[in-house]
């Protein structure tokens, strides 16, 4: 029942985050980059701070449960998650909602799993190990098969169905952008990894099993913020679109729109990994679902990415094989998510 009731948790959170690029088709008179920044505030810096306060028992400051020190490897991994941040970003914009997060997610669900799990010594040709990797090999296959799917889908659409669709839609570049995102992405987990004193801190002083790795998940999303800032500033100097922020050309509606409209991006973003730690926080008696839980999240938000991208029509003039394809990608997804459990509670 905990397996279960942490598998919906983190579902939850997947779907917010699914769904945190919608509310970009919302905001007007903004470029990319000035999109992005406004939603990194709130996804990186505002709804992660609220979500440690959290974390710190009554009678305690947020200071004290970093009273050990702050692990700069959880920042630094921060910043270089930032890079797959960003480009996770522009896979959207190349590819789309489904088939950009579906390439991205899954490298990333591979690299973010295993390294984790290499670096702490585990033998993944054995025991524990090989059930882990076995998951990770079920989750790639079904991001493979979903990947096949957006081919057969950018052969057959013609190119004003592609753009109709996706505005910017370029599958080399977007590809090629993906892998990069899913790569760099994975430091995310590496960066969860690196402050468990933190989180030891936290639950030593009295925390709650369920928000104890939000002070962790802070860290590491103050990293991302630095990289992301620092490029979406420079786009926005080097493109001239600083002063749409401030622009007397934009109406005060069409600003509080944007702002609202970003807060909610944001908020939906960061409730994946609000949401990833409640739900690891019922896996503590299975070893496996807590080394797994991450490419649980990936493959949940792939999942859930390709059902807003049938919702948004970016799959609309595809033939039955494609569709057919795609279908068949999300059932293994859907079972890669399980797998884990099912088999460890047979050894």
């Amino acid at each position: 029942m905990n397996i279960l009731i942490g598998l919906l948790i983190i579902a939850v959170g997947s779907f917010g985050q699914s769904s945190s690029y919608v509310p970009i088709k919302k905001v007007k008179s903004w470029s990319w980059e000035s999109f992005w920044l406004v939603q990194g505030i709130f996804a990186w810096l505002v709804f992660p701070l609220l979500g440690a306060f959290l974390a710190v028992p009554a009678g305690h400051s947020l200071g004290e449960l970093y009273s050990e020190g702050i692990p700069f490897m959880s920042v630094l991994y921060g910043v270089l998650w930032g890079v797959g941040g960003l480009t996770f970003g522009l896979s959207m914009r190349y590819l789309g909602v489904a088939l950009g997060q579906s390439i991205s997610l899954g490298t990333c669900a591979a690299f973010g799993t295993l390294l984790p799990a290499l670096f702490a010594g585990t033998n993944l040709f054995r025991g524990e190990g090989l059930v882990l990797l076995a998951g990770v090999c079920i989750t790639l296959a079904g991001i493979a098969v979903i990947g096949y799917a957006g081919s057969l889908k950018a052969r057959n659409m013609s190119d004003e169905e592609k753009q109709k669709a996706i505005r910017d839609f370029a599958f080399t570049k977007g590809i090629s952008v993906a892998l990069l995102a899913g790569m760099m992405s994975a430091c995310f987990s590496l960066g969860l990894e690196a402050g468990a004193e933190v989180q030891q801190t936290a639950l030593a002083l009295g925390a709650s099993d369920l928000f104890a790795l939000n002070p962790v998940i802070l860290l590491v999303t103050l990293g991302g913020f630095c990289t992301n800032a620092a490029y979406c500033l420079w786009q926005n100097i080097k493109n001239r679109t600083g002063r749409e922020y401030f622009s007397v050309s934009v109406s005060v509606s069409t600003g509080v729109n944007n702002l609202l409209f970003c807060a909610l991006a944001g908020l939906l973003w960061y409730s994946q990994f609000f949401g990833l730690g409640m739900g690891k926080s019922f896996f503590t008696g299975s070893p496996v679902m807590l080394a797994f839980s991450w490419s649980i999240l990936m493959s949940l938000n792939v999942i859930f990415s390709n059902v807003w991208g049938i919702l948004l029509k970016e799959w609309n003039g595809v033939g039955r094989r494609t569709v057919t394809v795609l279908i068949a990608g999300l059932l293994i997804l859907i079972f890669s998510t399980v797998f884990p459990n099912l088999v460890n509670s047979n050894l």
